[in-house]
């Protein structure tokens, strides 16, 4: 089993197709819906993690292409120094994700890397720069 992670942009004709029940029941693959942002009419955005044979995502990214559906594939990763970090919580007001959050009994940060979309606001955020970006 193979795992990627995409963001799909939708242009207004297409919003209302059931694109991700296709997905799942024709392609057999797995979808896991991280963000979604969805304007009826006018477009959209969904990003997700998609998980299946090789050869079934390959199938369903073309599938996704032929119903005009742009995707990007993320190759990037964020890389948590933890060691430097004084756990300050910064980056936990702009991700969008929930990826990053304050332990409530610690007050230590938790970074939860499948959660994360990788917008990389939180390496802006942090003060001291220990999020940063691993292409």
């Amino acid at each position: 089993m193979k795992k990627i992670k995409v963001s799909l942009y939708f242009p207004a004709e297409v919003i209302t197709k059931p694109i991700t029940y296709h997905l799942i029941k024709d392609y057999d693959l797995q979808i896991n819906i991280l963000n979604a942002d969805i304007s009826l009419n006018k477009q959209g955005k969904l990003v997700v993690d998609i998980i299946g044979s090789e050869w079934n995502i390959e199938a369903g990214l073309k599938f996704i292409q032929d119903q005009g559906i742009r995707y990007k594939l993320f190759t990037k990763t964020i890389i948590w120094q933890e060691e430097g970090c004084v756990h300050c919580g910064a980056c936990t007001a702009v991700c969008p994700s929930g990826a990053l959050q304050m332990d409530k009994e610690s007050w230590s940060l938790t970074f939860d890397k499948e959660k994360c979309m990788i917008c990389e606001l939180c390496v802006e955020a942090c003060p001291l720069k220990v999020m940063c970006v691993s292409i």
